[in-house]
């Protein structure tokens, strides 16, 4: 039977996943508070927190809730509203809130938290690498990139075998379309079969960490920038400092000259306590000439203001933010980083994945008070306040000696901006550009040549559709308008797998086995293929999307048969 799926606020996230939902067979209802211009279909009208809406969707028969509203107070409400219409539901909800996502998936039962940002971030940091991902994978603790490997005439693997390319560890074998016929990925191993042009193969490369480098010599060569910086910032402490230096000489020097019996150290620490206002009688100012008397009020007025204004700028200087900046910029790497401009969700997951990958980055973020200045900072990444469009900004950062940019601020026209500028600056570095409406992103790749525009929407709603069909996904992707995802399934009693061979449930349902994890082993590669399953047993495979309803189904008769 096909599942029953309500998509809540078709926005441009929405909309992708109830096209994509459709496009798999799925039985699916969407849910919007405006009609949408072409698509009236299946369509209820009506907001998406009120229980009339939501019943006139078919809540109380529904399987599975995709609320994909932008706001998460909105997804929020239509959550506690769907699961007092049918405590059952199944709810895949989208938050930016992640934490309390967390908090609600350790609290409810059937409910699962996705955020845009979360499953879009590493694909834009696999494109800045230069890998063209089309997905990712969780395995091992790791975020795999997910690649289709188009074989032409040229291609390395052209005439291999592909149980050459099975037993490899650092790479995942996900899928397989070859060109003349509809045959599986296990049975195309099992026959020896090779690759030939026009085949296609999906696969995920477990990725490389790099060491981060910061060495004594590195780091004393980012010291002439930091240097350069603080002359830049610090003219005005310099010019009153000097200023009162030349107060105190001067003050030093007439109180010599006019003052014959006094030493020099006299005159100068009578001038600096005049100067500085402690006062002294040193020397008996009331037996003075009337001229020093005027002389000396003069300096004590001077001294005052001057003796003011520096404490006022070297409590700004190393209270304020530009000592902190003096440092940030000490640690703006020379070259081979990334450069990502605009802080937000999207940008911050970013900036933590590329980080924890081993990468030097540098941020340039225009608001002053980003909530996630203090989250990257902690991790030690300097962050750059200005306006990333600026060629001077983008100097600031070291760009032209950079691996790539990332243009993914919330502003489509701003992130076009950056890129081009970049471009104008050096073309070599790797541009990568967000753009909101996926039409608009193909054109704009196409146009301008960046290595990538990838529009969030696009990348995610894949996700968010899987998720709906069923089950807890690691990973998916598209592939000749099919969808499809990379799971995790426990061997039951009751399941359709239980008992039986791996190479068998592959070869005969369309599935990818990945590894198995046993009560006392991990097993991949040919091994993997004879493993019989045992329930307890964990099942990583990947298979489309449309054939989920497999894993959940009753055991047919000649599954317990052929046992």
């Amino acid at each position: 039977m096909k599942p029953r799926i309500i998509v809540c606020g078709l926005g441009p996230t929405g909309y992708k996943i109830l096209r994509l939902l459709r496009q798999q067979g799925a039985e699916v209802v969407g849910v919007n508070d405006t009609p949408i211009s072409g698509d009236g279909s299946d369509v209820i009208i009506g907001d998406m927190r009120s229980a009339a809406t939501l019943v006139a969707a078919g809540i109380r028969e529904a399987q599975t809730i995709v609320l994909a509203s932008s706001e998460d107070g909105q997804n929020l409400a239509a959550l506690m509203q769907a699961r007092v219409l049918n405590p059952r539901i199944r709810i895949v909800n989208r938050l930016f809130n992640t934490s309390l996502g967390d908090r609600l998936d350790n609290t409810l039962p059937d409910h699962i938290t996705m955020s845009v940002a979360a499953l879009a971030a590493p694909i834009f940091a696999f494109s800045a690498m230069g890998n063209a991902a089309i997905g990712q994978l969780r395995l091992f603790n790791q975020t795999w990139p997910i690649h289709e490997e188009y074989i032409t005439d040229n291609h390395p693997w052209v005439g291999r075998k592909l149980s050459d390319l099975w037993d490899d560890r650092d790479r995942m074998l996900i899928y397989y379309l070859p060109i003349d016929e509809r045959i599986d990925l296990v049975t195309a191993v099992m026959r020896g079969m090779r690759l030939q042009p026009g085949d296609r193969l999906i696969v995920g490369t477990k990725p490389g960490v790099r060491q981060a480098k910061r060495s004594l010599t590195q780091r004393l060569a980012k010291l002439p920038t930091a240097l350069k910086y603080l002359r830049q910032h610090s003219q005005a402490l310099l010019l009153s400092t000097l200023l009162l230096l030349v107060t105190i000489s001067i003050g030093t020097l007439t109180y010599l000259t006019s003052i014959l019996q006094t030493s020099p150290i006299d005159a100068l620490y009578f001038a600096v306590s005049l100067i500085t206002g402690a006062g002294d009688n040193l020397i008996a100012v009331e037996h003075l000439p009337d001229h020093l008397k005027l002389f000396t009020v003069f300096v004590m007025l001077v001294g005052a203001a001057v003796i003011g204004l520096s404490y006022a700028l070297l409590n700004d200087f190393i209270l304020g933010t530009r000592f902190d900046r003096f440092w940030e910029v000490a640690r703006i790497p020379q070259k081979g980083h990334f450069i990502v401009c605009g802080l937000g969700g999207v940008g911050v997951q970013i900036v933590n994945h590329l980080y924890h990958c081993g990468h030097e980055v540098v941020v340039i973020e225009q608001d002053p008070n980003c909530r996630f200045l203090t989250t990257v900072r902690a991790m030690k990444v300097p962050v750059i306040q200005g306006d990333a469009s600026l060629p001077a900004t983008l100097k600031a950062a070291n760009f032209e000696q950079a691996e790539g940019i990332l243009a993914v601020t919330s502003n489509d026209t701003a992130n076009l901006e950056i890129a081009l500028n970049a471009k104008g600056l050096n073309s070599r570095v790797a541009t990568i550009v967000r753009y909101q409406d996926p039409e608009f992103a193909h054109m704009a790749q196409r146009v301008f040549e960046f290595e990538a525009v990838l529009s969030p929407a696009e990348l995610v709603a894949p996700a968010f559709a899987a998720a709906a069909l069923g089950g807890r996904i690691l990973g998916n992707g598209m592939t000749a308008d099919s969808l499809w995802v990379a799971l995790a399934t426990v061997i039951t009693p009751g399941h359709p797998f239980c008992s039986r061979r791996v190479q068998d449930v592959a070869m005969e349902v369309d599935c990818v086995p990945m590894y198995v994890v046993t009560r006392c082993q991990t097993v991949h590669g040919w091994d993997l293929l004879n493993v019989c399953l045992s329930a307890g047993d964990v099942l990583y495979l990947t298979m489309p999307a449309g054939q989920l309803q497999l894993l959940w189904r009753t055991v047919p008769s000649q599954f317990m048969t052929s046992a």
